[in-house]
């Protein structure tokens, strides 16, 4: 029976991985300390992983997928264990919720719909499993033609910190719902919930070496894990510059990989726009889960009419808004580490160096503990396209102002960075909603909207720099998966 770490994290909690079913920690018995981005103080201790935890892990996959029950199961019956653990999810949402908080150091709020989402990716694969099907082609008399959607065999998902529960289900639920087994490497920084939902798949009955997690440092467990050559596919997401180190790890082995690596998404906002509508939407963009978010909407072009119009609406917003502790629920919580504190601080250092206005600026909580890594909202007006703040991913509560004079021109600026992830269009114009979503270059464009709670039946992956394939919907089930083609001649 599989111990519950994460009821009740105690103080020093020593949480460990899970392969082949079992609970094991580090070979060389090393782990890391975990510490809470609200306080800075440690509560919990993960394996630190290295080459040979790796080498088990994916031994146990392959055996799982080329001799276990798993290569024999029915696709509705993989289907009927990812809804079960959906089922069980929703079940522990409250512990899940406040384990996800304390780790990421996001609000409680957040927590619960990150939940809430996860529970909705189990629930949709569990679905869509039994419903991929292959084709029957034309082909020459006396022949038959046919095609099959077959699983990779042994998936390696490296998974990140921002949103370790939602990111987690969309690449398991996929994967497993095609009949893949997989070994995840979640963020060091953000383990926690990923190894209590290993936990949940051995209860819900998930066979031995189906789904295996292994804690530890990119550097160690991560390169391992990119590199090895028993894995035949790589699902990453987090910075372009380690997904280009996986990608080239993988090309090695000659393996696919599906890579989502970040954005600079715009949000175009057009004079005739709803501004009331737009505008909550707008802040929640740059500030949900602080900033640190590869579709945060991280600038607003607006057109030069209304442009002071919507710059003092958005200050009069960001003076109010307060970051603090993750169990106070305020406006945004802490971010990560202190690596991420410094770096969104020399971003907003390096702006204002450069001249650009800081028109507004939210507050910390007087009651925020000092050596938690908080960082206030920043708002920048009249922000030149090509500034640093305008092009790099800051990957903070940070939001640049750009002025815009026509369609064409906000096309030019909405598409002048290295991304094209998300972007957002605001207009009653019902012809120019189609021209703007069809010629801006990004993998998901909402209109007169921002983001969709999840999205997850809604196909994401991003044009650029911002990476390549697509997760979420039943494009996924395409990438975890390839076509086999056979043929019969039968004249």
């Amino acid at each position: 029976m599989v111990q519950n770490l994460s009821k009740v994290v105690a103080q020093d909690q020593k949480f460990l991985n899970i392969i082949n079913g079992r609970q094991v920690g580090a070979l060389s018995q090393e782990t890391i300390t975990v510490l809470c981005p609200s306080d800075g103080l440690a509560f919990a201790r993960i394996p630190a992983s290295k080459a040979e935890d790796v080498d088990r892990a994916v031994s146990a996959a392959r055996d799982a997928f080329d001799s276990g029950p798993w290569s024999r199961m029915s696709a509705a019956e993989r289907g009927r264990l990812l809804t079960k653990l959906g089922q069980l999810i929703e079940r522990h949402g409250d512990e899940l919720a406040a384990l996800e908080s304390r780790d990421t150091g996001k609000p409680l709020r957040q927590g619960k719909a990150d939940v809430a989402a996860a529970m909705r990716y189990y629930e949709f694969y569990g679905g869509a499993a039994d419903k991929i099907h292959g084709d029957t082609i034309p082909f020459n008399d006396g022949y038959t033609a046919l095609t099959l959607r077959e699983p990779h065999g042994v998936v390696a998902g490296i998974i990140p910190w921002n949103y370790p529960l939602q990111i987690l289900a969309r690449v398991v639920g996929a994967a497993l719902a095609m009949g893949n087994t997989l070994v995840v490497k979640p963020a060091e920084d953000a383990s926690l919930s990923t190894i209590r939902i290993g936990e949940l798949a051995i209860e819900a009955g998930f066979p031995e070496g189906v789904l295996n997690i292994i804690t530890g440092y990119g550097r160690e467990a991560g390169a391992a894990l990119s590199a090895h050559t028993g894995i035949d596919y790589v699902t990453f997401t987090g910075s372009p510059a380690t997904g280009t180190a996986i990608q080239q790890a993988a090309a090695f082995n000659n393996r696919g990989v599906t890579m989502e690596l970040g954005g600079k998404s715009p949000q175009i906002v057009f004079a005739d726009a709803d501004i009331d509508k737009a505008l909550p939407v707008i802040v929640n963009a740059i500030i949900q889960n602080g900033g640190q978010s590869c579709s945060a909407g991280s600038r607003v072009l607006i057109e030069r009419s209304i442009y002071r119009e919507v710059e003092g609406a958005l200050a009069e917003r960001f003076s109010k808004l307060v970051a603090g502790p993750h169990d106070a629920d305020l406006d945004l919580g802490a971010v990560i580490n202190p690596a991420q504190k410094r770096r969104i601080d020399s971003y907003v250092a390096g702006a204002v160096e450069a001249g650009i206005e800081i028109v507004a600026r939210g507050s910390i909580a007087a009651a925020a503990p000092a050596a938690g890594y908080y960082v206030a909202p920043v708002l920048f007006g009249s922000v030149d396209p090509l500034a640093v703040i305008a092009q790099e991913e800051v990957f903070g509560p940070v939001l640049s102002l750009l002025a815009f004079d026509d369609e064409s021109d906000a096309i030019s600026i909405a598409n002048n960075t290295e991304y094209g992830l998300v972007a957002g269009v605001w207009t009653r114009d019902g012809a120019r909603q189609h021209r703007v979503a069809k010629r801006v270059r990004a993998g998901q464009v909402f209109v007169n909207a921002y983001g969709a709670g999840g999205g997850i039946e809604l196909p994401f992956g991003g044009f650029k720099r911002s990476g390549h394939g697509r997760e979420k919907g039943f494009e996924a089930l395409y990438d975890m998966s390839a076509t086999k083609t056979i043929v019969f001649r039968h004249d």
